[in-house]
């Protein structure tokens, strides 16, 4: 109630900042697609009567864009699939820093040390299969061992994907970039079929095009949300394997922008009570701000998976590294 409280106590007097006739309220770059956030951002502006602008994209790509545009930028939030790229932008101070009320909302490993960006939303790191294809007992202990040629042409990646990315960007600050190259060149030798996102790989998995995909949990928990019949299911791999990273989805206020009041205002919003609730039941992600529970029953609690303890924050700036060691790799998106 105290953090709810912080949030409604820092966004009513900001949102009166809101407003003109000269173009939108608010520009925002979102590396979360339309179809998961445009609808919770259309409630924001109803509710507050301002107009916002979106500009959806890669989160990587947006990223790199915000850098380069520099101060003539025109967004004034950025929001991300993942934390590497709102490190990244952190990193090369393209962030600046969100007001301690804001900040207090959520536990400190979902934000940066230097204030520039908060997480809104958590995920896990999971492999989908098909049980009509694979049996539970045959399930790997951990992510390293796709890397063995007995899952040749079994397991979908989506390599241009953020939060694969950033999963090999925590991989390589866990066992370096020589243990990781090798997993990554495994891959390939392997024959994985690639996809374009997390979607693509657990329809893929459900029409028994491929048995296994590594993925974030909740595309599997929409789905069969959508079609209980669907065999798709989630494996969590060992206690503190990498396998089983917890991401977080976040947003920061963009350096330069002469709309911070207002741009402050909407980070606060996308961490109330009403959006955390938006994130888990229209998302089935993990809230972690405001009390909110998860909406599945029987989605695992956040503190009870047994997840390795890798610093989200660090993340950010090994991206550039990062994807090129996965083009060194040849593994290559659909």
């Amino acid at each position: 109630m105290r953090r709810l409280l912080a949030a409604v106590l820092l966004a009513a007097p900001l949102l009166a900042a809101c407003g003109g006739d000269d173009g939108p309220d608010l520009v925002v770059y979102s590396g979360r697609t339309e179809n998961l956030v445009g609808p919770l951002l259309e409630r924001y502006e109803r509710e507050h009567d301002v107009d916002v602008e979106v500009r959806y994209g890669d989160s990587a790509e947006l990223a790199l864009l915000i850098d380069q545009e520099g101060g003539s930028s025109p967004a004034d939030v950025v929001i991300s699939q993942s934390p590497g790229a709102l490190g990244f932008l952190s990193e090369k101070g393209r962030l600046q820093p969100l007001p301690a009320a804001v900040l207090d909302l959520v536990d400190e490993r979902f934000e940066d040390p230097e204030g520039g960006w908060v997480g809104l939303s958590g995920r896990v790191r999971v492999l989908v299969y098909n049980t009509d294809l694979v049996d539970e007992a045959d399930l790997p202990d951990s992510v390293f061992d796709l890397a063995d040629e007995s899952y040749r042409g079994r397991v979908a990646v989506a390599p241009e994907n953020g939060s694969f990315q950033d999963f090999v960007s925590a991989m390589r600050t866990e066992v370096g970039d020589d243990r990781t190259l090798e997993w990554l060149e495994a891959l390939v030798a392997n024959r994985a079929p690639t996809y374009a996102n997390n979607n693509a790989i657990v329809e893929a998995v459900a029409r028994g095009e491929v048995e296994m995909g590594l993925v974030n949990h909740y595309y599997n928990e929409r789905r069969l949300a959508e079609d209980p019949s669907s065999p798709t299911r989630n494996h969590l791999f060992a206690d503190g394997d990498l396998g089983s990273l917890i991401l977080v989805s976040g947003a920061g206020v963009v350096e330069g922008t002469d709309r911070t009041e207002a741009a402050e205002a909407f980070v606060a919003f996308l961490l109330s009570e009403d959006a955390q609730t938006y994130f888990s039941e229209e998302t089935f992600e993990y809230p972690i701000a405001s009390g909110v529970a998860p909406a599945i029953d029987d989605l695992p609690p956040l503190e009870s998976i047994a997840a390795p303890t890798v610093d989200l924050r660090r993340l950010g700036g090994g991206l550039a590294a990062t994807r090129e060691l996965i083009r060194t790799s040849g593994l290559e998106g659909s």
